[in-house]
């Protein structure tokens, strides 16, 4: 049945089509800025219903639009930041394919929250990797090139691993609409195809590797879709597993001890999605028993506070970069006046991400971190706790580093003047909601998948935020007091180093030992080859070789005690090798002396009787 509900991609696919009719003028601005206004207009009038079945085989349905509490808040998320991020490209952007990548990827990823089966799913999936791919070639530099090839490569892989995991839940239950998945090889196939979008460790470092070197534009894309689509797809089918929270943790940890010591704004930036991805994943994870509504609507709602915080974090450094075309905070310094308006919207995300009272980080990662406090049995409510807890005060000390060294340190050299229009105009709308949400939460409730559960959580109970004030004043103390929070300009090493010295070291031994190894067998083939086309040309050569060498090897020995008698035979021995050896193939030897003749004669008999005896043929003679 299809209902009057458009799904979302249609309009942004057509949108994508369109582009190239319209030149690069006024035109092609009036309709992004149009076309973004509309896919948040058409998410916002869909209601919970499943709508668009597509039937293809007998009992196999393509579910194009299945709008429930999930997917309906992805949506709104997706086209609010997807909509700001286009508005935002509109003066950074002058290449048409560019804007078809951009489009193309922000439409399969709304095709993807509302796909309603797997298999519809993991078309939009490959949709979304080789579209967000042109984000990063358009880049245009070598080191661009080879980051967006190491990129499809891990996406490949996670799309293999997640079509064999769909693959294998068919055939294993007939059925593909979207849900939790039973345990079997199926099931850790598509944990991992799905890991590899949410930066699972160690399946993380494409993301680091790669957004830092995209188009400025094209890094707000990156850095809304492709992760939180996957967080959305563990939500719908891993929720409630042990080891999915204990990886949240470890990602919380790990990406906020990288992002302390980066150089680069972006690869700042880029560490700090791995870091809060951990919050989401870890509250999916715990999402079993009595804290399921909690944990999954903790998850949601900071994937949902950090789609606008951190869009808003990389469209202010993507201002920053645009005005100055610099990248380390080495390098950056003095823009608070030069750039104010950029630097207040990134001061706001700053204080929403590192979870300060009164905006939105607050409240999200209080409902994750709420949800770890009321686990039962075990350390793992007080394992969780604790990483989240301490990926907060390291996010705190991560942000205070990017603002004050790239706004309030000094440098007079340092020339920039404020971003264009279009790139404020998104950037003051999010860092807004920031507020709004953190002021007022019930707006951000309302929108929840458990919205009862969520209307009963009490963000500003007074023991939690007079707790959290007391750990970021303590967080700020700190970081002041201690120097070495200042920028380097090194080089830092994560898994990813591995992986490339150990591809190296594969290369190396194909192309050395290996290769070394075939031309070897290859020159023994020839050379055994060669022996035998020898001696089928000229039977005759190859015994009487055999015979020459044989001699000389049993001779040679005797030739000093018995030199008159011995050295004749020998010499014989070796001027007869030494002739066959030089004898050209083409001409045969059609004769030998009677000395030889005679040795193979007894050579055959001897062969002959030692047969005999070994049968026992010697019996049967009367």
């Amino acid at each position: 049945m299809i209902d009057f509900a458009l799904p979302p991609f249609i309009i942004i696919f057509l949108g994508a089509a369109s582009i190239p009719l319209l030149g690069k003028g006024r035109a092609r601005r009036i309709f992004l800025v149009a076309l973004a206004v509309l896919c948040v207009a058409n998410v916002a009038l869909l209601k919970p219903q499943t709508g668009w079945i597509l039937p293809i085989l007998p009992g196999v349905d393509l579910i194009l639009l299945q709008a429930d509490r999930l997917s309906l808040i992805m949506g709104y998320i997706f086209a609010l930041a997807g909509g700001a991020a286009i508005v935002y490209s509109i003066s950074t952007v002058e290449e048409t394919g560019q804007y078809v990548c951009a489009l193309l990827y922000m439409g399969s990823a709304l095709g993807a929250v509302f796909a309603g089966d797997f298999f519809t799913l993991y078309i939009f999936w490959e949709i979304m990797a080789f579209s967000s791919l042109g984000l990063i070639w358009y880049e245009g530099s070598r080191r661009a090139r080879d980051a967006g090839m190491r990129y499809i490569l891990f996406h490949l892989f996670g799309g293999a691993a997640l079509l064999a995991g769909v693959i294998m839940h068919y055939v294993n239950t007939n059925v593909i609409t979207l849900g939790p998945v039973k345990p079997g090889v199926g099931y850790f196939l598509l944990l991992l195809g799905i890991g590899v979008n949410v930066a699972f460790i160690p399946l993380h470092t494409w993301l680091p590797d790669s957004y830092p070197k995209a188009t400025i534009a094209g890094t707000i894309f990156l850095s809304i879709f492709t992760t939180k689509t996957g967080i959305y797809m563990l939500a719908r089918t891993f929720s409630g597993v042990e080891a999915v929270a204990y990886m949240g943790g470890a990602m919380c940890l790990y990406g906020v001890i990288f992002a302390i010591l980066q150089n680069d704004v972006r690869k700042l930036l880029s560490y700090h999605i791995v870091s809060q991805l951990g919050y989401m994943v870890a509250g999916v994870g715990m999402a079993s028993g009595l804290v399921t509504e909690i944990a999954i609507n903790g998850s949601i709602a900071h994937l949902f506070n950090n789609l606008l915080f951190k869009t808003t974090l990389f469209m202010c450094m993507g201002a920053v970069i645009y005005a100055t075309g610099k990248n380390n905070l080495t390098e950056l310094g003095g823009l608070a006046k030069k750039m104010p308006v950029t630097m207040v919207t990134c001061v706001i995300a700053a204080l929403s991400i590192s979870g300060v009272v009164g905006f939105n980080g607050y409240v999200s990662k209080g409902m994750v971190i709420h949800a770890a406090q009321l686990l039962e049995g075990g350390h793992t409510g007080v394992i969780l706790t604790t990483a989240l807890t301490l990926g907060s005060v390291g996010t705190l000390i991560s942000f205070l580093k990017l603002t004050y060294f790239a706004f309030f340190s000094k440098n007079e050299e340092i020339e920039a003047k404020e971003a264009p229009l279009p790139m404020l105009v998104p950037m003051c709308v999010t860092a807004f909601l920031c507020i709004v949400i953190g002021v007022y939460p019930k707006v951000l409730y309302a929108l929840l998948p458990y919205q009862e559960a969520a209307l009963h959580y009490h963000a500003y109970e007074a023991g939690h935020t007079f707790g959290v004030i007391q750990l970021l004043l303590m967080t700020v103390i700190l970081f002041f007091m201690l120097g070495f929070f200042a920028p380097h300009d090194k080089i830092t090493y994560d898994i990813d180093y591995l992986y490339r010295t150990a591809g190296r070291g594969f290369i190396w031994f194909c192309e050395k030992p290996l290769m070394g190894f075939a031309h070897a067998m290859e020159n023994g083939v020839f050379k055994i080859v060669d022996m035998f086309v020898r001696f089928f040309r000229d039977p005759i050569r190859g015994p009487r070789v055999i015979i020459d060498l044989i001699g000389v090897a049993l001779i040679k020995p005797f030739v000093l005690l018995f030199n008159l008698v011995i050295h004749p035979l020998y010499k014989y021995y070796e001027r007869d090798l030494e002739k066959v050896k030089s004898q050209p193939i083409e001409e045969p030897i059609t004769s030998v002396s009677i000395g030889t003749a005679v040795l193979l004669v007894l050579l055959f008999f001897a062969l002959y009787l030692i047969v005999m005896l070994i049968h026992g043929w010697l019996k049967l003679i009367p």
